[in-house]
């Protein structure tokens, strides 16, 4: 069973009905007896990361987060889900979870083409992700395939072994990275048509072992 993780946050229900598209057990849980029964964890989330790791602590899931990967449980975050894995957002001054190092910073203000045309914030729509390094959850994905993004802030990751995917938008973000049984993107890979669901249906056979 995947246990996708109930925090309060937005997105649960589009998640759980990609997984079910696909014929895969899951279930939303803020159980923890449930999440410790389950093989696999996904970590999604839409709102702000200040709200997100207030949530996570009043349910006391922010432990049981680290318990599981520390236990090697594979755990897949999502947007929200990707960026309180580090230690630190510019988004309400946020402390998170520290699974990974480094932070989280909002987009220039002043973003622009490299021709000088504004560019909106959030970076809200289609955009493609070049793939730096064979990880098995994103096999089998073409590297013309674009995914669906919401967001205002991106991850710097302080060890450039943990970048797996880089998207451009005026500037070149991580939009997924990994480390041992963890692996995450800043996209939205159940509102991505076909190619996000080769991610998910990857992650629940991937057995959690990654070499940086």
């Amino acid at each position: 069973m995947i246990a996708i993780l109930d925090y309060r946050a937005g997105n649960l229900t589009s998640v759980e009905r990609a997984l079910r598209h696909l014929g895969l057990p899951c279930e939303i849980t803020a159980s923890h007896d449930r999440i410790r029964e389950a093989q696999r964890i996904i970590f999604p989330g839409v709102g702000a990361a200040g709200k997100a790791m207030q949530d996570l602590k009043d349910l006391g899931l922010d432990a049981l987060l680290r318990e599981r990967f520390n236990a090697g449980i594979p755990i897949l975050g999502i947007c929200v889900g990707l960026q309180v894995l580090f230690q630190y957002s510019q988004e309400n001054d946020t402390r998170c979870l520290g699974l990974l190092p480094g932070r989280v910073v909002r987009f220039p203000s002043q973003l622009c083409t490299d021709g000088g045309v504004p560019l909106k914030i959030p970076h809200m729509g289609w955009n493609a992700v070049s793939f730096l390094r064979d990880h098995p959850v994103f096999r089998d994905v073409s590297p013309s395939s674009e995914f669906y993004f919401v967001h205002s802030y991106y991850p710097e990751p302080e060890n450039r072994e943990h970048t797996v995917g880089i998207t451009e938008y005026a500037l070149s973000f991580t939009s997924a990275a990994a480390y041992r049984n963890l692996v995450a993107v800043q996209f939205h890979p159940e509102k991505s048509g076909p190619p996000g669901l080769r991610i998910l249906a990857n992650f629940h056979q991937w057995d959690g072992r990654y070499s940086e």
